[in-house]
């Protein structure tokens, strides 16, 4: 095949609805996890195996292993064969795709073009399809479900896709699953609503439960959300359900396990925790949980016995430790251990983790403001050193990405502004802070405001200043903006 071929094979390649052109991005996945994952999944949910083989081939790919994808997107159809008879033609269009992409990285151009013209047939009779591709429920369902397997940053464009697949089929309870669990993530970024009304996911995971009443997943993610808004007995009576019916379903087990963590059983969520590592061992998720778990212990009670805290402080660090061997970097669980090396009076350790975390550039959003909010807790609690604690706290805060991290960064200036404002009310350095975070905030008077009161204690302040001319600038290019 000539270059200008291999151009033309690529160009077409790019028109596929697959795994390789939904914009997932290989720094934003943790690629060993995600293929024990799906790996794990495979083995304990057969329902949805042609699924998470399309997943594992993708991240087989990317790790170079082609052989391997080839034989895990065989598996993919021959599930889809065997469980889609009727419309198998629908369910294949992703798989096919990511055929075709795998066969051109292996540089079997041939191959490749083997599937585009496989794909081309079967797109042929679907109204509105281009020549390669159909955007059909099928493919919006299979697209939600690898963004929300992915990263955050895709929870969003996930939940569209969802919707999209809603629209023509609205009963399908695997996309109305998909739909409320996505919107069940964004609520969490977000934030846990304040007046505790219904939230949409609520709603959504009911809609699955009048679907199918046995649906165990849906039970526990909807006693989460329940749980949330301290609606406990119904909480309750779903997570009995759920592990009655399915009792060795490791999605099951571990939300379950948090739900009862987070109602103070911590003793029954590390049993059925261990239960779920029996049956999937490699799964850092689970040891993490249980390393939370042990937390709680270790937080709730006051000691005497310095023994049984001494096995207490082993125990998280053996689960943090690893669960960040089996997903580096791990950030959630750096920052867990560190609070054990802290809470353990081993500051040093604590101190080396946030250093080598604050290094790292290839994370997510929600992971570098979770780690400046813990390393400015470090160093208020521990360090005892809040122009420290102020400095972590305003970058994660700078982050403009909405998470619970970000708005607890807020939290905590807020707090600091106000008890140094309560001591030293001329305190130049803290009203030109509380000037930058209205200047993050958009609202540029009150900004002008807060950096002139700065410049009553410290006149000759030029960062003050260019802030001020700034701002001025700013407004003043609005307001000679045409009506």
């Amino acid at each position: 095949m000539s270059d200008q071929e291999m151009v033309s094979l690529k160009v077409k390649l790019e028109q596929l609805q697959c795994h390789f052109t939904w914009g997932l991005q290989k720094e934003n996945i943790v690629l060993d996890d995600k293929k024990q994952r799906f790996e794990d999944s495979i083995q304990t949910n057969v329902k949805y195996q042609g699924r998470f083989y399309n997943q594992l081939a993708f991240v087989n790919c990317l790790q170079g292993n082609c052989e391997e994808a080839v034989q895990n997107l065989k598996e993919a159809e021959k599930i889809l064969r065997e469980n889609h008879e009727d419309e198998f033609d629908k369910r294949i269009i992703v798989t096919y795709g990511n055929y075709a992409w795998v066969y051109y990285h292996m540089g079997q151009l041939t191959e490749a073009q083997s599937y585009l013209d496989k794909l081309e047939r079967i797109c042929k009779p679907f109204p509105d399809a281009s020549r390669y591709t159909a955007m059909i429920p099928e493919v919006y369902g299979e697209k939600g479900w690898a963004l929300l397997s992915s990263s955050s940053q895709y929870y969003e464009e996930a939940k569209e896709c969802f919707k999209k697949a809603l629209e023509e089929d609205p009963d399908n309870i695997e996309w109305n699953l998909g739909y409320a669990t996505a919107l069940s993530r964004l609520e969490i970024i977000s934030g846990t609503p304040e007046n505790c009304e219904p939230t949409q996911s609520m709603k959504q995971f009911r809609r699955v439960l009048e679907l199918d009443p046995d649906h165990t997943e849906a039970m526990v993610q909807l006693a989460l959300k329940l749980q949330d808004c301290n609606q406990n007995e119904e909480a309750f009576t779903l997570v009995e359900q759920a592990l009655h019916k399915s009792p060795d379903l490791p999605y099951v087990l571990r939300y379950a396990a948090k739900f009862l963590r987070r109602e103070g059983a911590v003793e029954k969520s590390i049993e059925l925790l261990k239960k779920a590592l029996e049956i999937t061992p490699n799964s850092a998720f689970l040891h993490h949980q249980i390393g939370l778990c042990y937390r709680n212990k270790l937080k709730s009670t006051s000691w005497r016995n310095t023994r049984w805290k001494d096995q207490l402080v082993n125990l998280c660090k053996y689960h943090f430790k690893k669960a960040i061997e089996l997903k580096e970097p791990f950030a959630h669980a750096q920052v867990d251990l560190a609070f054990i090396f802290s809470e353990n009076k081993e500051y040093h350790k604590a101190e080396e983790i946030y250093r080598n975390l604050l290094k790292l550039e290839d994370l997510r959003q929600e992971d570098k403001q979770s780690i400046r909010l813990q390393t400015g807790l470090f160093e208020l609690h521990h360090r005892k050193s809040e122009s420290n604690a102020i400095s972590h706290f305003l970058e994660g805060y700078k982050i403009n990405y909405v998470s619970k991290s970000r708005g607890l960064c807020r939290e905590n200036l807020d707090k600091i502004i106000q008890r140094r404002l309560r001591k030293y009310p001329s305190d130049s350095k803290i009203h030109g802070l509380l000037g930058f975070l209205h200047q993050l905030d958009g609202e540029r008077c009150e900004a002008i405001s807060s950096f002139k009161m700065a410049l009553e204690f410290d006149p000759d302040n030029e960062e003050y200043l260019s802030a001020i001319f700034e701002l001025r600038l700013s407004l003043q290019a609005d307001n000679d903006l045409p009506n």
